[in-house]
């Protein structure tokens, strides 16, 4: 996923500078409509890792909790092992959340562009 948002995000990038620039032309009412689709896929990916993510948090707490209040090397184990699965989650939603707000922004540029072009028409 990692691999696909970013790709996408960075070609989206390149193609709003050529659109600025006037180098590229296109249907932007159908580049405008796709973006909305793929951004709607990175929101419910994003959705599902925040759950997720929450989830393995609650679950570390508790393993916390336990810790403390069964101290020992199982339950040691356990901390650790949730730990080591969540900082990899947290990572993984904190790019998911930068890069769809970055499409947010990538929308909006689209948008400044549609209405330029109806302008000038």
């Amino acid at each position: 996923m990692r691999k696909r948002i970013l790709t996408y995000r960075r070609m989206i990038d390149e193609l709003l500078d050529g659109l600025e620039n006037g180098s590229r032309t296109g249907d932007l009412e159908d580049i405008i409509r796709e973006h909305l689709i793929q951004i709607g896929f990175f929101q419910h990916e994003r959705l599902i890792h925040l759950i997720v993510t929450v989830l393995f948090a609650i679950l570390e707490f508790l393993s916390l909790m336990m810790c403390m209040m069964f101290p020992g090397i199982g339950t040691l184990l356990l901390t650790g092992a949730v730990m080591v699965l969540l900082v990899p989650y947290i990572r993984h939603y904190y790019l998911l959340e930068n890069e769809v707000q970055k499409m947010y922004v990538q929308y909006d540029r689209m948008r400044a562009l549609q209405k330029n072009a109806a302008e000038d028409k």
